[in-house]
């Protein structure tokens, strides 16, 4: 593996990571911050609310723009916004003030989320992107592992703001390493005939496009199924089982542990059976852990090591699965890279948006209720899985254009 390869898994792991940051370090202040601000719950999760809506949906914007104009410029444009959005929250009043700039916040984050996927595609197809999206995925788990307990110490020793104040230096990183570690991999030549109106065309093309929709909705439910559990493990492990906040921070990086370690599989497992038997292994796996906890779970068996391991068991498949649904799913549209990953992050929020809706009308603070929401989202991403994959032998795996 080259330097070179490392460094741009480095920089694009860590732009992607600064949204979830935002939210994961943000977790445990949102009881703190209801009482300062003299705000009840709902007010206080609609700030939460509006930052996931605006970091999902701007991306239908961002990635379009990315193909007209080049990689970089909408990434300083996002860290811009996501400064200012982030300085308004620490600055905030009152509860209104502090939705309005999590929103802005979030279009600013969702730079991050939608342009390094499409970087990977400019650099790399097939087996070779897998390989960088598994680093990706590595340096991105980072969050997950350290952002809740980091947002805990942070909040216990200077309160609730300084969370804010601590992603905007995030922020201010990671505008420097675009600067000194990334390359444009959009030259000039290749946006020629990138327009909205060829954007417009691109989106149509790919809602059409079964293949692509089927592996962004199998990836779209395996992350669906991680807001479900980000949504009511505080309720499940905390008030339930009786975790304290910082054993629940530990609790929640365990799964992350297991996603990251599994995703740098990814490569190496690519090479060898291919890509799409990868997937259909990976969901199995995944779905297999997920339907055998319920069925424990259903039986009146809950002690809190069985969730523990069949989780654990459960996510670290799901860690193959995401990376290697982007990678199939944007192989064959190279030329439209932005405005694939725009949908594609846009449809994965969707159907996490949709899952945790679901899930909440059902959630009673019990672990059978999580459990449940999760292993339907595991069966519908094998149910889509087999339709869209099938079981047919796979092909000998082909050289990595780039």
């Amino acid at each position: 593996m080259s330097v070179a390869f490392f460094r741009t898994a480095v920089v694009l792991g860590l732009l992607s990571a600064i949204g979830p940051f935002a939210i994961d370090m943000y977790l445990p202040a949102l009881p703190t911050i209801g009482a300062d601000l003299n705000a009840g719950t709902t007010a206080v999760q609609m700030s939460l609310l509006v930052f996931f809506l605006s970091m999902g949906f701007a991306q239908l914007i961002v990635g379009p723009i990315s193909d007209m104009i080049g990689r970089k410029a909408p990434l300083y444009l996002g860290l811009v916004l996501f400064v200012v959005g982030s300085i308004g929250s620490a600055l905030a009043p009152n509860v209104e003030w502090l939705i309005a700039f999590r929103f802005l916040q979030g279009l600013g984050a969702s730079a991050g989320m939608v342009v390094p996927r499409a970087v990977v595609r400019d650099l790399h197809t097939g087996n070779e992107a897998a390989k960088l999206m598994s680093m990706l995925m590595l340096v991105f788990s980072i969050s997950p592992i350290l952002a809740p307990l980091t947002g805990s110490i942070i909040i216990e020793a200077f309160g609730w703001r300084a969370v804010f104040w601590a992603v905007t230096v995030a922020a201010a990183i990671g505008a420097v390493l675009i600067g000194t570690s990334l390359p444009e991999t959009r030259p000039a030549e290749q946006r020629i005939g990138s327009s909205l109106g060829t954007a417009l065309a691109g989106y149509r093309f790919l809602m059409r496009d079964r293949k692509f929709l089927g592996l962004t909705f199998i990836g779209g439910f395996g992350v669906a199924s991680f807001f479900v559990y980000l949504m009511n493990s505080p309720f499940v492990l905390i008030d339930h089982y009786g975790l304290s906040p910082s054993l629940y921070s530990v609790f929640f990086s365990i799964n992350a542990v297991a996603f990251f370690a599994m995703s740098q599989l990814t490569g190496t497992l690519a090479e060898r059976y291919g890509l799409k038997r990868v997937v259909r292994v990976a969901v199995s796996g995944y779905a297999t852990a997920m339907v055998v906890l319920l069925a424990v779970m259903s039986s009146g068996i809950q002690p809190l090591w069985v969730l523990a391991t069949l989780l654990f068991v459960g996510y670290g498949f799901l860690g193959l699965v995401i990376p290697t649904t982007s990678v199939l799913a944007m192989d064959d549209h190279g030329e439209i890279a932005g405005t694939a990953s725009a949908l594609m992050g846009t449809l994965h929020f969707a159907a996490g948006a949709g899952a945790m809706a679901v899930a909440g009308l059902f959630f009673d603070g019990k672990p059978l209720s999580m459990v449940t929401a999760v292993a339907a989202c595991a069966v519908i991403a094998f149910a889509l899985t087999q339709l869209t994959l099938g079981r047919g032998r796979e092909l000998a795996p082909q050289p990595a254009a780039e």
